[in-house]
């Protein structure tokens, strides 16, 4: 701690974490088009039903995305040892196909997309703004402390919140959901 002259402390280095601030109120929002994320788990049906509900004022697209997470490199190369197998790659696809179907039986129109990265955070929030999303949404574990957080896989929803430049809404996920 420093001070600033007037008695005063503060923090010599500047807060590293933030809080973000938490999305607009759903009903003030008209949407044009909608991206339901996950960084690999099952969509649970609570974010498919608040998708739908965002989605259904304006009748507005829906797409789902789901990530394969793939685990990295061998010495700077691409390994075929770290890409997702095929059993990883069609359970994503039956999670991606499942979440379709659910919003399409809502009389919403839905298309899915499984994309491999290891970045989930930037390849979805590129998705969106390729897509002109005006909102995401995601299922989220509860929030954890931030030294830990950016190394817990399951924390990605609250990293795309920080960084997309959308409301992202986040949906609890109860354990259930998780498809490693």
């Amino acid at each position: 701690m420093t001070s600033d002259g007037g008695g005063a402390s503060r923090p010599r280095f500047p807060m590293l974490w933030t809080r973000t601030r938490p999305p607009p109120d759903p009903a003030t929002l008209t949407l044009r088009r909608l991206l339901l994320a996950s960084e690999g788990r099952r969509f649970p049906p609570d974010a498919v039903d608040f998708t739908a509900r965002l989605a259904l004022p304006a009748r507005a697209p829906v797409h789902v995305l789901s990530i394969a997470r793939v685990w990295g490199t061998a010495f700077g190369f691409p390994n075929p040892n770290l890409y997702p197998s095929r059993q990883e790659w069609d359970a994503q696809r039956d999670l991606v196909a499942k979440a379709v179907a659910a919003l399409q039986a809502r009389g919403l129109e839905a298309t899915g997309q499984v994309i491999g990265t290891r970045s989930a955070t930037r390849r979805i929030v590129a998705e969106a703004r390729r897509r002109e999303c005006g909102a995401i949404v995601m299922a989220a574990d509860p929030p954890r402390h931030w030294f830990v957080s950016d190394f817990i896989w399951s924390q990605e929803p609250y990293r795309v919140r920080r960084r997309a430049g959308v409301p992202v809404y986040l949906v609890p996920a109860g354990e259930a959901t998780l498809a490693l």
